[in-house]
């Protein structure tokens, strides 16, 4: 059972699809049917259920995903661990909300590319959600996510206060008056679209039409229009320029504030790359352009 078969089998774990791993790992599929093949003949057991759509884990394979996600996680610290040196180099994987990422990292990344340009600097962008899970799953190093409730296993480090906002197009009728408003939003699992919807809920809407976009300017773009109502960060809406083509309404502090935290696993080894990482982010948060 070598480190290459365990790798694959825990992306097959992970994704449920042969051809997910293998896209993931970029190799051919049928490399991963014949690891994860000699893998089971090896430990003489089935790790996977074969299904029409997907792999399905076996309790022995579900036993084996908690090994593998170690072994990776140990193999991974101690390749990080041997490549300290005086010249800062290796991996680094940052997690983060699309919002954050396009408001708030442009210059944190300038910045941290100029002093450490040898550190292989990888962002993941992605739901709330979505970006715990793969911290909890040791895929990420770091993530900035929203704050929520304390997790023992985790370290929440608060960098960043949004001010959200309601947004409509110059011309449209105050979002307290809409009885069925068309929502512009991200897809399921966006922090905007929840907390829009629950401010709707407290005025006793809950009916809404949808319409869901991949991009920020997109958004913008409909809203100025005229064509719906969004959520966004005060900090996105002045750094694409819109604050003239649209009409914002502010939102009580007790939803209108949002803290975005810097989290991690504590039980993993945070390398002088996340240290450095870390130090840029308090330096760049504090200054006034970035409040």
């Amino acid at each position: 059972m070598d480190l290459g078969s365990l790798r694959i089998f825990y992306s097959t774990g992970i994704e449920g699809s042969v051809s997910k791993a293998s896209l993931k790992l970029n190799c051919v599929q049928s490399n991963v049917t014949t690891r994860i093949k000699q893998l089971e003949n090896e430990l003489d057991v089935q790790l996977f259920y074969r299904k029409k759509r997907g792999m399905e884990l076996t309790p022995s394979g579900k036993i084996l995903m908690g090994y593998a996600e170690k072994a990776l996680v140990l193999f991974r610290e101690a390749r990080l661990a041997v490549q300290e040196t005086e010249i800062l180099k290796g991996p680094l994987t940052i997690g983060s909300l699309e919002s954050t990422a396009a408001a708030r990292l442009p210059v944190i990344l300038t910045r941290f590319h100029q002093e450490y340009p040898e550190v292989d600097l990888t962002i993941q962008t992605g739901t709330d959600t979505g970006l715990k899970t793969m911290i909890t799953g040791y895929q990420l190093d770091a993530a900035f996510v929203e704050a929520s409730a304390k997790n023992t296993a985790l370290d929440q480090i608060p960098v960043f206060n949004e001010e959200l906002v309601v947004v409509t197009g110059k011309n449209a009728d105050p979002p307290e008056s809409m009885e069925r408003p068309t929502l512009i939003v991200f897809p399921m699992g966006c922090t905007y679209r929840r907390i829009l919807k629950d401010w709707f809920a407290q005025k006793g809407v809950h009916c809404f039409k949808v319409m869901e976009f991949g991009s920020h300017e997109g958004i913008l773009g409909c809203v100025s229009a005229g064509l719906g109502v969004t959520l966004f960060p005060v900090s996105l809406i002045t750094r694409l320029k819109y604050n003239d083509r649209i009409r914002i309404y502010k939102l009580p502090k007790k939803i209108g504030n949002l803290s975005i935290h810097l989290i991690k696993r504590k039980d993993t080894l945070t390398t002088r790359a996340l240290t450095e990482f870390q130090r840029i982010v308090h330096e760049e948060a504090g200054k006034p352009d970035m409040e």
